[in-house]
């Protein structure tokens, strides 16, 4: 008897195959790429409601995504299937965990971090610490992971007059007073009609420039 996910990618199947469903089988990498993020979205929305009946459902729909990807992708390669995703992803986790699968020691939570980093860097032989960071994601978000990669790599990129006048200002951070400034600037940029997620990715396109030439790229 198969699975009910072994049955979900028979139904991916039939629905792409001849005599399916000529919505389904028209559907490309580049069409569903939409429905892929909206679902993603609406998954994060039950988790912040705690509704578990409901995140059953969203993550239901990722799962849908990832066959649907999956399948279309087999049509190119047909090595290509949700085996070999699943595959990828354990030889993945057992790599970046030598700590629980090989007999390697790991004293700190700054070791295993440090440990996690140099597995990564071995595997992507990436040049830049801003390589990988996906520069579609919402301008926000940009910008949190390419301030990290930055601070990891003791790369400092950013304004620091900015940011200690700001600490001067405002005397201890919080998350309540973060979210006032953040609310604030929006608030100043509206005023006069300046669209604040345009100009945060421009200066992050900056941002990622000047980390890349001090690491001499």
């Amino acid at each position: 008897m198969n699975s009910p996910v072994e049955h979900l990618v028979q139904v991916l199947d039939q629905l792409r195959s001849p005599g399916g469903c000529p919505w389904d089988a028209e559907q490309t990498h580049q069409s569903l790429a939409r429905y892929l993020l909206e679902e993603t979205y609406e998954a994060l929305e039950a988790m912040d409601q705690g509704d578990l009946g409901s995140l059953r459902e969203e993550l239901g729909d990722l799962l849908l995504q990832v066959v649907f990807h999956a399948r279309i992708a087999q049509e190119s390669d047909p090595t290509f299937s949700l085996d070999s995703i699943a595959q990828g992803v354990v030889d993945k986790l057992v790599r970046r965990h030598p700590h629980v699968f090989t007999d390697l020691v790991v004293t700190s939570s700054e070791e295993l971090e440090a440990n996690w980093a140099r597995v990564k860097q071995e595997e992507k032989q990436r040049e830049s610490v801003t390589d990988g960071v996906p520069l579609a994601m919402p301008a926000l978000q940009l910008a949190t992971q390419l301030i990290y990669r930055a601070r990891k790599s003791g790369v400092v990129a950013g304004d620091t007059q900015v940011k200690e006048g700001l600490r001067n200002l405002i005397g201890d951070v919080t998350e309540e007073q973060i979210a006032a400034l953040l609310v604030a600037t929006l608030e100043l940029a509206r005023e006069i009609d300046i669209e604040a997620e345009s100009v945060l990715r421009a200066e992050m396109m900056r941002y990622r420039t000047r980390v890349r030439e001090s690491e001499g790229l």
